[in-house]
């Protein structure tokens, strides 16, 4: 049975960069601290935590002052600056070039939509950190929409901005800006905004061709990442034989039954090593069952 990696797979520029300024504050002090999960994959957290990262909270900060503290990929908003500031606390900022840019649109349609009575609406996750960075450009007073149907709470009377959280379905996007164009009264000032990270976007159709070429397809994300549960769903709409896994302890010998090859994914927060790491633990279990086998031919031959 052959296995192979997708070539495309594995961390975007965002999350790079963001590992990369831990990395290389680790490497001078032995010691660094993470606002929340620098990725969302527990064996990458794990990793860094051996090398001495270590995870904190917003109510954690008093704790830390005068200490480093670095800012993931997500991004913050404004009162995260302001608080570390008065704490003494040197921010490191590994904010995603591409989530800080939508963090400035935002801003910038927020000031506009207060002179005019507008809303902010943004396309994303309750709760997710990015999506808590960019609510916070708008004081807190923008409306979360969470799917594309999730648009009762829109006043249609008023002009309306709308923005996606970077990771979000270009699909579900399209779709919500249909939703809302059907409700909208003649001549409202209503404006979308192309906000989806590219390389997420076209992940997915760099994905579906590799979905197509194998027989099985082993998704590895972590359970809390929301670029991995798109995909990953994305994927078994053109390959059912699609198993979503966080790390190699997950497989399960029935669902390569009959497979000639196996392709490993994963999300943009899925890092290479790992899906490396389940290749070679698949490849071995591969190996040991096709060596019993061949000696289950061996035994049978000898007693005929």
């Amino acid at each position: 049975m052959e296995v192979l990696i997708d070539e495309h797979a594995g961390y975007c520029f965002g999350v790079v960069k963001a590992i990369g300024a831990a990395e290389e504050e680790l490497s001078h002090d032995g010691s660094l601290y993470c606002l929340g999960d620098i990725v969302h994959n527990s064996a990458e957290v794990e990793r860094l935590k051996d090398k001495g990262l270590q995870v904190i909270d917003h109510a954690m900060l008093p704790q830390v002052a005068g200490c480093k503290v670095l800012i993931r990929a997500h991004g913050e908003p404004p009162e995260t600056y302001r608080r570390a500031q008065s704490l003494g606390i040197k921010l490191i900022d590994a904010t995603c070039p591409i989530v800080l840019a939508l963090q400035e649109r935002i801003k910038k349609g927020y000031d506009e939509m207060r002179q005019v009575g507008g809303q902010i609406v943004v396309f994303g996750k309750p709760g997710h950190a990015e999506v808590v960075g960019l609510t916070g450009q708008t004081e807190g007073t923008a409306l979360i929409v969470s799917a594309p149907d999730d648009i009762d709470d829109i006043d249609f009377s008023r002009p309306i901005r709308l923005y996606s959280q970077t990771t979000k379905s270009r699909e579900e996007y399209q779709q919500l800006i249909a939703n809302i164009q059907a409700r909208l009264p003649q001549g409202a000032d209503f404006v979308a905004f192309d906000t989806i990270c590219k390389r997420v976007a076209n992940r997915a159709h760099d994905l579906e061709g590799f979905a197509r070429s194998v027989d099985v397809l082993l998704f590895v994300s972590g359970n809390n990442s929301s670029n991995g549960h798109y995909l990953y769903e994305y994927c078994r709409k053109v390959q059912p034989r699609t198993y979503l896994i966080a790390d190699a302890s997950q497989l399960q010998t029935d669902w390569f039954e009959g497979a000639r090859s196996v392709g490993i994914s994963g999300a943009t927060s899925t890092p290479r090593w790992l899906m490396e790491e389940v290749k070679s633990v698949l490849s071995a279990q591969c190996s040991v069952s096709s060596d019993a086998t061949q000696n289950m031919d061996k035994q049978l031959n000898t007693e005929q």
